[in-house]
């Protein structure tokens, strides 16, 4: 493992401490919302990436990224929070991490 994935663990745990709050029906402050409808399609577009490459990006299967965009299944937990983020700017995964 690698700074890289320390990370990308740290960030995910931190997105996972949020959505406990949400859950628990607390306040996420500032008027933060959940969005309700993500178009993962449209993320990865904005990417540039593939979907192997996009999967690889934010570390889930590429059956994952398949089964969003096709609709079989919808994004939970902080794979929506991720997602939110990227929708608003695409290259924050290598700002925060880089490469």
């Amino acid at each position: 493992m690698g700074k890289q994935d320390d990370d990308f663990d740290q960030l995910i745990a931190n997105l996972s401490a949020v959505l406990a709050l949400a859950d628990d029906g607390q306040s996420l402050g500032g008027g933060l919302q959940m969005p309700y409808a993500i178009d993962v399609a449209a993320i990865r577009n904005k990417t540039g990436l593939s979907q192997a490459a996009f999967a690889r990006r934010i570390g889930v299967p590429v059956g994952t990224i398949r089964n969003w965009e096709q609709g079989r299944r919808s994004p939970q937990g902080p794979a929506r929070i991720l997602l939110a983020l990227l929708d608003r700017n695409p290259r924050i995964v290598e700002e925060t991490l880089g490469g």
